[in-house]
């Protein structure tokens, strides 16, 4: 099986690290070299279409894309807790990274589908970003950049139903991952709530695994559980 990896952070890098030991063909798309051996790299910011476009267009397409872009915060920018501490620059920001490159990606996609290809393309999303399960509140640029990845890739899916059949794009919920993200904000998890990368990427082929087309535009959990929007 071929995969494309966008992002050579911690679940990029376990992501790619488990497919070569399953056998599998892996190009990353990054900007920094991730040097695992096997792989594939391609240097690329993703937040750019016109680069990705370029990046990717000697490739044939793969079985599998993977896009582990995110970002809750980033030198100054903090998730905010409370509503005057929105910055429309963080905000941006937010959806530049978050939400943008899965768009990027489907268009580049859709402009080389047929209606017979069998691709899957998945977005690392968040359980944060379902409207339905906001209790909390807080976090507005992460979690409304991750509820418009999630309406993203529904919309997608419905989409990709009519023009392209047999191929699928689905949103996953790693959990709470030991990576740089999550670093500032793991006091209090409970035992066994933090996965470290290689369980994460191990957790979420297996959720791809079993995804079908009629699965297509949503969102699942590492666990294979839906969630809802």
């Amino acid at each position: 099986m071929q995969y494309w990896i966008m992002g050579a952070g911690g679940i990029g890098c376990a992501l790619a690290r488990a497919c070569l030991a399953r056998g599998d063909q892996v190009v990353i798309f990054s900007r920094t070299d991730p040097a695992i051996d096997g792989a594939e790299w391609q240097a690329v910011d993703n937040t750019d279409q016109a680069a990705l476009t370029e990046a990717t267009a000697a490739h044939a397409l793969p079985d599998r894309v993977i896009n582990t872009l995110g970002m809750l915060h980033q030198g100054e920018q903090q998730p905010e807790k409370r509503i005057e501490q929105l910055d429309e620059a963080a905000f941006s920001n937010s959806l530049r990274i978050n939400t943008w490159p899965t768009l990027a990606m489907a268009q580049l996609l859709s402009a080389r589908l047929t209606r017979s290809q069998t691709l899957q393309f998945a977005a690392l999303s968040a359980r944060v970003g379902s409207i339905s399960d906001n209790r909390a509140g807080g976090w507005y640029s992460y979690r409304i950049s991750k509820a418009a990845l999630n309406m993203a890739i529904k919309t997608i899916g419905i989409e990709w139903q009519r023009r392209f059949p047999a191929a699928t794009i689905v949103g996953l919920h790693p959990g709470t991952v030991a990576t740089r993200l999550s670093a500032p904000f793991r006091s209090g998890l409970a035992e066994g709530q933090l996965h470290t990368p290689a369980q994460a990427a191990r957790h979420l082929l297996q959720v791809l695994d079993r995804v079908q087309p009629e699965h297509s535009g949503r969102l699942f959990a590492w666990d294979g559980q839906e969630i809802q929007p």
